[in-house]
């Protein structure tokens, strides 16, 4: 039975994929790792330079996906509650009723994120942790599912505000785009020549089908030498000479659900150490922090993060 659930969980995550793969041309993997993320209950951040298709990518997701589509393109003077929405007076019914803002949808695309200010980035704390939105004495439960994708240009730092730790450690993963291989980019020119794909991109999935998936996922075993190797590469991440701020609990969760995800993914029932190993970086590259001496030594959190995982060893 078990066998069948997982079965069923490629299928419909290969569905989704090879329908997005009609618009994002030759990065499967990086495709996966956003849906996985989506059915393990977490937020994705894309972070890469102008023009590779971090927009395009997660207009693709959400146009595959039947549901409520909302998309704020973030800049320096956009409100918290042009996000949330507000209380309105109702002149001919005499009292306030509340008006939804965009983040009341399935998929929210935040585009160019760091282009808010702090202020406007904290209204989304709540929403990605709690699923809620709170606004004076109310409490607003947000739409079932509900999806960040969240995209930054780390490039352009004219206008921008640096992501908070706070926020960054609830996005379960952050991957780039980079850029398409030769072939893939003699595609993209050849796909776009007439009108480009993503305005004939069907849905070819249900939201509320999505529960479903997601406790296919929940299902997954994680065995006691699992979590023991997870908590050890938290650990390293918290002792590492080169790392100021480490992995948080948080991001321990995150990283046994996105390990879940990939287990269900590949059709097994049971976590292994190879799952954890290929969520590892993509779950930690956002959420640590290097010391000064190792920013002056050139080191990247990714090269930081793999020597970690070369350190540590898998059970």
């Amino acid at each position: 039975m078990e066998n069948e659930k997982n079965s069923l969980f490629r299928d419909k995550l290969v569905l989704l994929r090879d329908n997005i793969a009609t618009v994002i041309k030759g990065k499967n993997r990086k495709i996966e790792l956003v849906l996985i993320a989506f059915m393990a209950e977490g937020h994705v951040l894309i972070e890469d330079v102008p023009g590779v298709g971090k927009t395009m990518l997660a207009r693709s997701v959400a146009q595959s996906v039947s549901g409520i589509f909302k998309r704020i393109q973030f800049t320096n003077d956009l409100l918290p509650t042009d996000i949330l929405g507000n209380f309105i007076y109702e002149k001919d019914k005499g009292e306030f009723s509340f008006r939804k803002g965009p983040i009341f949808a399935n998929i929210l695309l935040a585009d160019e994120i760091n282009r808010g200010t702090p202020k406007v980035q904290s209204a989304l704390l709540e929403a990605m942790e709690e699923n809620t939105v709170s606004l004076d004495v109310s409490t607003f439960k947000l739409p079932s599912p509900f999806f960040v994708l969240a995209t930054e240009n780390p490039v352009e730092q004219s206008g921008t505000f640096s992501l908070p730790e706070a926020e960054l450690d609830r996005f379960m993963i952050k991957i780039d785009i980079g850029y398409p291989s030769k072939e893939s980019e003699e595609e993209i020119l050849e796909s776009v020549q007439i009108r480009h794909p993503i305005h004939d991109l069907k849905s070819v999935f249900e939201s509320s089908s999505v529960e479903d998936l997601r406790n296919t996922v929940k299902r997954v075993k994680v065995g006691k030498e699992i979590r023991n190797y997870i908590v050890r590469l938290m650990t390293a991440s918290r002792e590492h000479s080169d790392v100021f701020l480490g992995g948080s609990p948080r991001a321990s969760i995150a990283l046994q659900r996105m390990a879940q995800g990939i287990a269900a993914f590949e059709q097994r029932a049971y976590v292994i150490p190879d799952d954890v190993k290929y969520a590892f970086v993509p779950v930690l590259r956002h959420r640590l922090k290097l010391t000064p001496q190792a920013r002056i030594n050139n080191l990247t959190v990714d090269n930081v993060l793999k020597g970690i995982l070369n350190d540590v060893k898998a059970p």
